[in-house]
């Protein structure tokens, strides 16, 4: 499926796509050969049919009265998804959540490599997190440049990251994985990951307030 079909896929499907790789991994470490779209559904959580329809949209995959074949359906979506190649990131901020996010070793077995971490504080420029270099924000342009950088995560300020946006953009980064409480402004073709952790935690509110398991005051 090439580029153009790809962006007739619906957002929602998009966000079940890591799902469906996840689970297909579980399987996959428990020896489980090839599953049907029915019991698929039960572990999804969604219906047989949402499931068929969503891999229908990528080309199937399944076989009719075989299932899917869980070792060919995983290494697909991952394929779709990009994680059959690197793809190189630097992190933006060298405070707590940034440090958090450089000591993440699962990120790299997806093929997500944190190559380096940018701050202004000198108290942390040339410093090691995770293994992973501290360096000047005054270097990061160059850097961009010169190392093949596709994504950058942006773990600093609001009003640093609005400012850090054109930079990027100027550097020719491809990504940004924004966890600045803000919506960035960036050119057409960069693309933007917005994870606002504090609407997360409203959305959990909301739903533990409407839920019917209201807690007793």
């Amino acid at each position: 499926m090439d580029v153009k079909d790809r962006k007739k896929i619906s957002q929602a499907i998009i966000k079940r796509l890591p799902r469906y790789y996840r689970y297909l991994g579980e399987l996959l470490s428990q020896d489980v050969e090839r599953i049907s779209s029915n019991d698929f559904s039960k572990l999804m959580g969604v219906t047989a049919s949402q499931v068929r329809q969503d891999l229908n949209n990528f080309g199937g995959f399944g076989q009719q009265g075989y299932g899917y074949n869980v070792k060919n359906l995983y290494e697909e979506i991952g394929k779709i998804l990009g994680l059959d190649r690197v793809h190189n990131i630097v992190v933006i901020g060298a405070g707590n959540f940034g440090k958090a996010l450089a000591g993440y070793k699962d990120f790299e077995k997806r093929g997500f490599k944190i190559k380096a971490m940018f701050d202004q504080d000198p108290d942390k420029i040339g410093k090691s997190y995770g293994g992973i270099n501290v360096y000047s924000i005054n270097e990061l342009t160059d850097y961009i440049k010169a190392n093949d950088i596709e994504i950058a995560a942006l773990t600093v300020p609001k009003a640093a990251a609005i400012q850090l946006a054109g930079i990027l953009a100027d550097a020719g980064i491809k990504g940004i994985w924004n966890f600045a409480h803000t919506d960035l402004k960036v050119p057409r073709q960069i693309v933007v990951e917005n994870v606002h952790l504090s609407e997360s935690l409203m959305r959990l509110s909301y739903n533990l307030v409407n839920s019917g398991n209201k807690m007793k005051k």
